[in-house]
């Protein structure tokens, strides 16, 4: 007696998130993470993940469709819903979001930043990449990770197509002077990787896997930052 074959499982969806990711450290204590996303499934969009000297780390996302999911993507002890605002001009980064003021300015690739700009963006955006990828990137960025299992059953993907160092860095949360830049260090304890130890600027294309029985999102409500 035949049977009839058994149904392929469906693939879970796949959210891609296009834009650039600053890591850095101040003399405080205080670790910083922005992603500024030109292209996201929620239109373009700006968020910023700090950890404090004491470990507390705190999300600040535009929308409250923006902060459930990054906030079930990565692990918080608080969130926050606020306004996130990036301006660019002449290689200088400002931004506001809630109780945050911090300015950067880029400074010139290296050897690596230029080897990753010359990659083709299609190559760079398939996950077979990003994993490819993941151990050169642990050996000569440690702490850095471009694949692993986030929250709620989702995988992430990292692919890089730029890398800048970060210079004169100037940040305020809740009105006190952060200090100057610093290593990210420890590293940050968001997901399964950490920023470079360096401050930097990547351009990325992160790739996310829903979880089991996770649907893509029905409308995009963020707002330009």
């Amino acid at each position: 007696m035949s049977r009839c074959p058994a149904r392929a499982p469906r693939r879970p969806p796949l959210l891609r998130f296009e834009g650039w990711i600053a890591g850095l450290g101040t003399r405080s204590g205080t670790r910083i993470v922005l992603g500024h996303w030109q292209r996201s499934p929620f239109g373009p969009f700006s968020d910023v993940m700090l950890e404090g000297a004491d470990g507390e780390r705190l999300l600040l996302a535009p929308t409250r469709q923006t902060a459930d999911f990054i906030g079930g993507t990565y692990v918080f002890d608080t969130v926050r819903v606020v306004p996130v605002r990036v301006r660019i001009a002449d290689g200088t980064w400002t931004v506001t979001a809630g109780p945050l003021r911090l300015c950067f300015a880029a400074g010139r690739r290296g050897p690596l930043g230029l080897l990753l700009r010359v990659l083709p963006g299609a190559l760079v955006r398939r996950p077979a990449w990003s994993t490819l990828t993941d151990r050169p990137a642990r050996l000569l960025l440690p702490g850095v990770r471009t694949r692993g299992s986030a929250g709620a059953g989702r995988r992430e993907w990292y692919g890089a197509r730029d890398l800048r160092p970060i210079r004169l860095v100037s940040a305020f949360f809740e009105g006190a002077d952060l200090g100057p830049a610093a290593p990210v260090e420890p590293p940050v304890r968001f997901g399964f990787g950490s920023a470079p130890r360096k401050p930097s600027l990547t351009r990325v294309t992160t790739t996310v896997a829903l979880g089991p029985g996770e649907r893509e999102p029905a409308t995009a409500t963020a707002r330009p930052a």
